[in-house]
């Protein structure tokens, strides 16, 4: 969505110039660093549109769009600079407003038993506060860096984050979360699994 093949560039640049895509990037480097589970999820499309949702006019403008996000095409690699580790999930739907609602995100996470979901990415108009409804109403803790994202226009983030995402989640900012993981780094020994 926001890389340099991105289907909204109004997006893309927002989340650029706000800042928002580098600490999206130093959050998931932080992660690596500290054992958290990162999992990328990922909005695409089938080039025959199969299994896709025409229930909202979001989806129907997707479909006019010059870039088109294909499985399997640059538009939806995961965007610079973001890392992506081995360990990471990347996480796949054709279809829905939600990065959790009707994937596998939820058996992924608690398979691996956690109940705290850090929120980033775009859209705040539409996917973050899907995910964080999404999220709460499953059981789980969201919390919500306001600065790691963005949507359009960029006024309209703040406002959201102020009078609807503070209703449902925590809100902090990327350092605040980094310096969380930090001092409460997971190491091998602490990890969830059994050594073998």
């Amino acid at each position: 969505m926001v890389g340099p093949d991105s289907a909204l560039p109004e997006l893309a640049a927002v989340a650029q110039e706000s800042g928002a895509l580098g600490r999206v990037a130093q959050l998931v480097a932080a992660a690596h660093d500290t054992g958290v589970q990162v999992l990328h999820a990922v909005a695409e499309r089938r080039a025959d549109g199969r299994g896709a949702s025409r229930n909202a006019p979001l989806f129907r403008a997707v479909e006019r769009l010059p870039v088109r996000q294909l499985s399997g095409s640059a538009a939806v690699e995961i965007a610079e600079p973001i890392p992506v580790a081995p360990e990471d999930l990347v996480v796949r739907r054709l279809h829905g407003l939600s990065p959790i609602a009707g994937t596998e995100v939820d058996a992924l996470l608690r398979n691996l038993g956690r109940r705290t979901l850090v929120i980033t990415g775009v859209s705040a108009n539409v996917a973050i506060p899907a995910a964080v409804f999404d999220a709460v109403n499953l059981g789980y803790t969201a919390v919500v860096p306001e600065d790691a994202i963005a949507g359009v226009p960029a006024s309209y983030t703040p406002a959201m984050v102020r009078h609807t995402l503070a209703l449902a989640a925590a809100v902090t900012t990327a350092d605040e979360v980094a310096a969380c993981w930090r001092r409460t780094a997971v190491t091998p020994s602490r990890s969830n699994f059994p050594a073998p």
